[in-house]
């Protein structure tokens, strides 16, 4: 997808807590890109807590655009904790999405699975597209959870958005991933259980071509 006003992707990018902690995950190397917000990592140590155990909760809704679909291969797994923590991962990336759509960047859902510098960042990247909505379809594939200490946890994946578009709600005109950036963008977050059972993202950061 277009890259307006805020890099729709690198602006969603956070200043991770603990980048090797992160990057571990995957085996080590670094970011291809990295954008900092400012006072990512301050405030709250802890998510807020939501409103029950986590397979009982109350969830919000979320609806993406009829126009634009969200693909997720592969985002299953064995270990009932891993399958937790890609569900609400995934949870999370559809409310983002879902807040463009409704061009309300304090949509309930972005809160209930984000806290701090990535409930911040998210705030961001969905006021970088108004007058703007989302069209077509992205496809979040590879999945990779892992539980790093007790209450915490990361999550990469990657998002193929070549078939993702910006479209100006004024004037119809749709904009794609801009010439020479890979429209593939590997997300790395980082992860903390609520009191109540739900992971929270904390921190995002993004690589395009990182994939």
């Amino acid at each position: 997808m277009a890259r307006r006003t805020l890099p729709a992707l690198t602006a969603l990018t956070a200043l991770v807590t603990s980048a090797t902690l992160l990057l571990s995950a995957c085996g080590g190397g670094g970011s291809d890109s990295s954008d900092e917000i400012e006072g990512a990592g301050k405030g709250s140590t802890k998510p807020s807590p939501t409103a029950s155990e986590s397979s009982n909760v109350d969830r919000p809704k979320i609806t993406l655009p009829e126009s634009f679909k969200a693909d997720f291969q592969g985002w299953t797994d064995s270990d009932p904790k891993i399958q937790s923590i890609l569900n609400d991962g995934k949870e999370r990336l559809r409310g983002t999405y879902a807040a463009i759509g409704e061009a309300d960047p304090k949509a309930d859902y972005l809160a209930f699975y984000s806290a701090r510098s990535a409930l911040a960042s998210g705030e961001k990247w969905v006021k970088g597209y108004k007058g703007l909505t989302i069209t077509g379809e992205i496809k979040a594939f590879n999945p990779e959870a892992e539980i790093r200490e007790k209450g915490r946890a990361t999550l990469f994946y990657c998002v193929d958005e070549s078939k993702g578009f910006s479209k100006d709600l004024k004037t119809g005109k749709k904009e794609g991933t801009p010439e020479g950036e890979s429209p593939k963008v590997q997300y790395r977050t980082a992860l903390e259980k609520s009191d109540n059972g739900v992971w929270m993202t904390t921190s995002v950061e993004t690589a395009p071509g990182g994939c």
